[in-house]
């Protein structure tokens, strides 16, 4: 096998700042850490989290994923001046993150404003061998005459969710020369987050301490001649725990355990740890294609390298949100799109991980069948957005409506129930390649029994058929129609493979077994039409159709919401994403090839 290549970041861009911190990010699964650079700049959004801790902030806010004090930030003040990229001529510069390691690494040649010129290079990871380890080093050298070089970092908790604060001090410590520790404690009372750090500069640099405004930092300076270098290396380590009852100081001494373990080895020798483990399940993931285009294979192992660092195999009453670990997008909010898009390659890879992202929604089962409960429902009714618990966590509200000025209400929750069959699904692909009858007899039967009675209940007796009325397929453009056949079709599925596993394990279960072969009976499946087109919905092909092309232009960033409000949008021949094609690539066995084409 050869090496997973890297992906570089061709030069410093103010304007793209944030772009490069989520496509260079770093992680393991269960510490996610975007790249931002180690000096501060106004628009850069610095991110470290951990997979499954979420917290709401206040009245008429939702559940978040909790953005962690910041330990990548370095004030740096060179000869007194404190070093930005905005300043001073930039000489030289490669930055990019190694696939195979997982280490991302920057170097550059700065002249400052008098002169001055300096050589900078940072390298850092997020261990996957020891998963609550961050290592990373600053090495800073003068290049033409003696300077004065003072360092500034530690634990900055000054950091929020775009102003929303989760988390408050509960101790702060400074343990000898080099190692800081803050333990922060959510709002809510229910989790705690312990982050140690070890930070040591070589030389004689001398040091002091400073625990103010919720900055708990170190800083040192140091006298350096021409061509030598001065080097930080600092080591985090970062826990959390939900025991109300654990003692604070002592969980967070056997985090300072481990990290002095780590800082006896050094950066070095943890580096070469993590990239034996990243090398080893590269040789068992990687795959390779041969194309002219080099970008292919870079984007195969850039899709690669994110789905590991993004999915908590450590953990099983944890998924993957829609942005993986890389920012604060969607709130690290679970959609369907994690069963649908992302389960497939663990399934192939590791089914275990795959296992685990399933056990995740049936330990939420309890959610689900309050949800669909209270609407007036059966079985179980998965959240549109979840995030630890199985609660619903979809805002009430989005983008603002162009004609009226009002806030718009987000449906999905009220009905985009397709997610619920799509779970089922990933169920079902599950046992199609693993045979696991262990899991299949408990888990995934309860599942898929809870999800068919969903289905059941959910159904509108019409002219002697039954149909389903008042949904959103994945095509979010078209709200609230009538059998949409994605959902109508993907139903079907969920409850002919629940009836199916209900007889091979013996469901004693009479009236659940009627009703399911009842609905497989009656259940209306929208037809392929005499040109072949499956119809979206039941009015979709009815609506007037417009010109597309300018904003095909613009794929991606939904311009055409600039001309049309969503209730306009509604109204019209207009998809937001692929509703029937994905249809035909989850069921493909139903239908021809010419099928799949014309639509």
């Amino acid at each position: 096998m050869s090496k997973p290549v890297t992906l570089s970041e061709s030069g410093f861009c103010p304007h793209s700042l944030n772009k490069y911190a989520s496509l260079l990010a770093t992680g393991n699964g269960y510490l996610g850490c975007r790249a931002s650079h180690e000096e501060a700049y106004t628009h850069q959004t610095r991110g470290m989290y951990l997979a499954g801790l979420y917290h709401r902030s206040g009245k008429g806010e939702i559940n978040e994923r909790v953005n962690l004090p910041d330990v990548i930030g370095v004030d740096i003040f060179l000869n007194g001046e404190l070093f930005s990229l905005l300043s001073g001529t930039l000489e030289s510069w490669q930055r990019e993150i190694d696939f195979a390691t997982g280490e991302l690494t920057r170097s550059l040649i700065w002249r400052a404003p008098d002169g001055a010129r300096f050589a900078i290079e940072s390298r850092r990871f997020v261990s996957a061998e020891q998963l609550p380890l961050l290592a990373t080093t600053l090495s800073i050298t003068p290049l033409d005459s003696d300077a004065i070089i003072a360092l500034s970092t530690g634990i900055d908790a000054t950091i929020t969710n775009h102003g929303r604060q989760h988390l408050d001090e509960t101790q702060l410590r400074v343990f000898g020369q080099h190692l800081l520790q803050g333990i922060y404690t959510t709002q809510d009372g229910r989790s705690h987050v312990a982050v140690s750090t070890h930070c040591r500069v070589n030389g004689d640099a001398q040091s002091c301490f400073t625990a103010k405004e919720r900055r708990l930092m170190q800083h040192t300076s140091s006298l350096m001649k021409a061509g030598e270098c001065l080097t930080l290396e600092k080591l985090t380590w970062v826990d959390w725990t939900t025991e109300c009852d654990v003692s604070l100081e002592s969980w967070g001494q056997k985090g300072i355990l481990h990290l002095n373990a780590c800082v006896g080895l050094g950066y070095d020798a943890l580096l070469a740890q993590s990239a034996a483990n990243w090398q080893r399940w590269w040789q068992h993931c990687r795959v390779e294609v041969n194309s002219v285009n080099a970008d292919d294979q870079r984007a195969l192992d850039f899709a690669l390298y994110h789905l590991r660092i993004m999915t908590p195999a450590h953990d099983e009453r944890c998924s993957i949100g829609a942005k993986g670990m890389t920012g604060e997008g969607y709130k690290g909010h679970v959609f369907w799109d994690t069963e649908v898009f992302l389960l497939p390659f663990h399934l192939f890879t590791y089914p275990d991980v795959a296992r685990n992202l399933l056990r995740y929604r049936w330990h939420n089962l309890a959610g689900a069948r309050e949800k669909a409960r209270i609407n007036g429902w059966q079985g179980a009714l998965f959240p549109w957005e979840s995030a630890r618990s199985g609660d619903e966590e979809t805002p009430e509200f989005a983008a603002i409506n162009i004609r009226t000025g009002l806030r718009q209400k987000v449906a999905s929750a009220q009905a985009e129930h397709h997610l619920v069959a799509d779970i089922a699904w990933a169920v079902v692909a599950y046992w199609q390649v693993t045979g696991d009858e262990q899991f299949m007899s408990h888990e995934g039967l309860t599942l898929l029994l809870e999800t068919a009675r969903f289905w059941l209940s959910r159904t509108t007796e019409v002219k002697g058929r039954l149909e389903i009325h008042d949904v959103i397929g994945p095509d979010e453009y078209t709200e609230h129609v009538n059998n949409n056949a994605f959902t109508n079709y993907m139903a079907y599925y969920n409850v002919e493979q629940a009836l199916h596993f209900a007889r091979r394990y013996g469901c004693t279960d009479d009236a659940f077994i009627h009703r399911a072969e009842h609905f497989l009976q009656f259940l209306w499946r929208p037809e392929v039409l005499a040109d072949g087109i499956l119809p979206q919905d039941d009015t979709f092909l009815s609506k007037p159709a417009i010109d597309l092309s300018a904003y095909k232009t613009t794929a991606g960033k939904q311009t055409i919401l600039l001309d049309y409000s969503r209730a306009e949008v509604n109204e019209l021949q207009i998809l937001k994403q692929a509703d029937v094609v994905m249809l035909t690539y989850m069921l493909p066995e139903l239908f021809t090839a010419e099928v799949c084409l014309n639509n």
